[in-house]
């Protein structure tokens, strides 16, 4: 048998509810993983209210690091016993989680479980983000929101180590002394941070805004920016961004604006490889430090979304089961 967070309606933190059932069963191509730690993602308050579609009952989790127990036919990759990771399994609020063998990734010996559970998802993230939606070259400077937060916090030590030069917005400060401490360059709160953005670049604005924060800072964001900049909204903490006028961009500087999700930038064997190397390979070395801002019991997981949705944390969420 085999614990896990199930919820039989949408709604609220209250209706993730921890249940007991059997212990699943892979399939051909697939691996069972004993789940070490879970990643706790704003996707899945999506899902848990209903903004986003699931069937229920419904088990979230897609991100989870731990120790394959059981392989499926027709898998070579893996061997019980293999430390791995993943930011695309499915049902990993649970003691037991199936992952496809093909998207799941290698843990290396000096990443510990903690930290492998929390860089897949977030750090896969920032990698594409700087990598391949925008390209941060040295030299450039870059807004990105939310700088204590889980991507935050990977996304300034990663822009730091490509030689760019960072700003970021917080709330509180203690979320000042942790982006301080990941090396970000200045540190503004979000009230008028357009303008403090246009003073600190003596009115040039930035070559590029990351902004998982949504309809609360899109408008500043797209004023961050310089002739030709982009804007990467890659999420919405605080809601989707309302529909807009196109022609805004074109007044304000022939701006871009995208909208990315990681799964498109996972598009083949190759791509997942060469983003997961990367990270883990820079966790290993000690190049980037993996902030732990909160760990619950499984059982717990409706504080653990309240917390989230309340911004009451930072770094990575993660169950522990």
């Amino acid at each position: 048998m085999s614990q896990a967070i199930v919820m039989t309606e949408t709604g609220g933190p209250e209706v993730l509810k921890l249940a007991e059932g059997p212990r699943p069963k892979p399939g051909p191509g697939e691996l069972l993983i004993k789940v070490a730690a879970a990643g706790v993602n704003f996707i899945e308050t999506y899902q848990r209210s209903g903004a986003y579609k699931v069937a229920v009952p419904f088990t979230p989790g897609a991100e989870a690091s731990g120790t394959v127990v059981e392989v499926g036919e027709g898998v070579q990759d893996y061997a019980v016993g293999a430390r791995v990771a993943t930011a695309e399994g499915r049902g990993t609020y649970a003691e037991f989680a199936i992952v496809e063998a093909a998207r799941t990734l290698p843990v290396p010996d000096a990443v510990p479980d903690e930290a492998a559970a929390a860089l897949p998802l977030q750090g896969m993230t920032a990698h594409y983000l700087i990598n391949s939606s925008f390209r941060v070259e040295p030299g450039q400077t870059v807004l990105t929101h939310a700088g204590a937060g889980g991507v935050g916090l990977l996304l300034i030590q990663l822009l730091k180590l490509r030689g760019a030069r960072v700003l970021t917005t917080v709330s509180t400060d203690e979320k000042e002394q942790l982006a301080r401490s990941a090396g970000a360059d200045e540190v503004l709160r979000y009230d008028g941070f357009a303008q403090k953005v246009r003073d600190l670049t003596d009115g040039t604005g930035v070559d590029v805004v990351y902004d998982g924060v949504g309809k609360d800072t899109f408008d500043g964001s797209l004023a961050s920016l310089r002739i030709r900049g982009m804007l990467v909204l890659y999420g919405a903490a605080s809601g989707p961004v309302p529909p807009f006028d196109l022609q805004r961009l074109n007044p304000s500087g022939s701006l871009i604006v995208t909208r990315p999700t990681l799964v498109h930038f996972l598009q083949n064997p190759q791509e997942r490889r060469w983003r997961a190397q990367e990270i883990f390979t820079a966790a290993a070395d000690g190049k980037l430090d993996v902030r732990i801002g909160a760990r619950y019991p499984l059982a717990d997981a409706a504080q653990a979304h309240s917390d989230l949705q309340a911004r009451k944390t930072t770094g990575k969420v993660l169950l522990v089961p």
